[in-house]
């Protein structure tokens, strides 16, 4: 069973052993670390133990950690929009689970907070992760071509989006 939740101290080796991964890396943007020790582990769910609201949650597949989803809240004008994100580890790519994983983030999110617009941005090698955001409802709003400067590449970002329902 595929659920969303708060990160845990004991999901630390599954955290180090899934994040600390080239082809994970190679779809986030370069802030995440790479490679991933367990001190950025340690680093990442002291944080997350103290964090407020909570906006980063772990993937869970029957009680084990198997990626992490999150939530940008803006600030500002865009106020009323988040940006999400989200990364599973390998072994479990193309199986339905981030599709699952985003359908209920994007709930938790519309549930919890006063958000209108829920979006990601997805580089233009990232084909899978643009497939399980239509499968959620998200629509394509357009592409910044050129935007994204990844491994000595530079590529298109494309943006999707879902709104809240009225």
């Amino acid at each position: 069973m595929i659920t969303i939740r708060q990160w845990k101290t004991d999901d630390l080796d599954n955290l180090v052993k899934y994040a600390n991964n080239i082809n994970v890396w190679n779809n986030l943007r370069n802030y995440f670390p790479s490679p991933y020790t367990e001190d950025d582990g340690k680093v990442w769910l002291e944080k997350m133990a103290e964090a407020s609201p909570i906006v980063n949650l772990a993937i869970d597949m029957d009680g084990e950690c198997i990626g992490g989803i999150g939530l940008i809240l803006n600030t500002d004008v865009y106020a009323y929009s988040a940006e999400i994100g989200y990364w599973l580890g390998e072994p479990f790519w193309n199986q339905g689970i981030a599709t699952e994983a985003v359908r209920q983030m994007v709930d938790y999110c519309f549930y919890y907070f006063d958000i209108i617009r829920i979006y990601a941005e997805v580089f233009e090698i990232n084909k899978a992760s643009m497939r399980v955001l239509e499968k959620n409802g998200f629509y394509l709003e357009g592409v910044r071509r050129k935007a994204v400067y990844k491994n000595a590449i530079l590529m298109d970002d494309y943006i999707w989006v879902k709104l809240r329902p009225w």
